[in-house]
């Protein structure tokens, strides 16, 4: 991601602890982002926010039943732009609940999946969030060396897809881990 391609990772209005320390997982996992209080900032407002601080895209994370319910994406031009796809949140491990308690940033990550022929929906997820946030999807057969982080997409064994992050060097899970109702791609009917 080149430095002036920033992401400004945000919450709803009136974010739980929870969501605020997964908003805080997810800015140390991603390189160039900015993670701020939304406090009582509409969407004008945040991406006026986005503006100032250089960032280019958005996340937000939206509450639901005092948890993470959905993350949407945008895009900062005149305002919001949507960024498909909307994703709908199951359920989410934090760091802290990993282990893991005072991690510091990580400078590099690239996105790997787990899929079959015919399963195109983690491939096409992963396809999305490479554009969105400007890293590189690595496919199974690509050398994964040079990357702090690894940002994997697969299946649980519940057959729900699940977005983590493992330490690269050490191969080992450190989260979050955020396991995925289901994604929304037609994003004029959502809105």
């Amino acid at each position: 991601m080149r430095s002036h391609e920033k992401v400004l990772i945000t919450t709803s209005r009136r974010p739980t602890r929870r969501i605020r320390t997964f908003c805080n997982d997810l800015a140390r996992c991603i390189p160039n982002s900015i993670r701020i209080n939304r406090g009582k900032l509409n969407r004008e407002g945040i991406a006026e926010k986005a503006l100032e601080l250089d960032a280019e895209r958005i996340v937000i994370i939206n509450r639901w039943k005092g948890g993470p319910g959905k993350l949407e994406l945008f895009h900062v031009s005149e305002g919001l732009v949507g960024v498909p796809p909307l994703i709908y949140v199951r359920g989410i491990k934090l760091q802290r609940e990993f282990g893991f308690r005072k991690l510091g940033r990580f400078r590099s990550l690239a996105i790997t999946a787990s899929f079959s022929h015919g399963n195109d929906e983690i491939k096409k997820l992963a396809d999305a969030l490479s554009r969105f946030l400007n890293i590189p999807f690595i496919l199974p057969n690509e050398k994964l060396a040079g990357y702090d982080l690894l940002m994997h997409i697969s299946k649980n064994v519940s057959e729900q897809l699940s977005i983590t992050f493992f330490e690269s060097r050490l191969g080992r899970e450190i989260g979050p881990r955020i396991t995925l109702s289901h994604l929304i791609w037609n994003l004029r009917k959502e809105r």
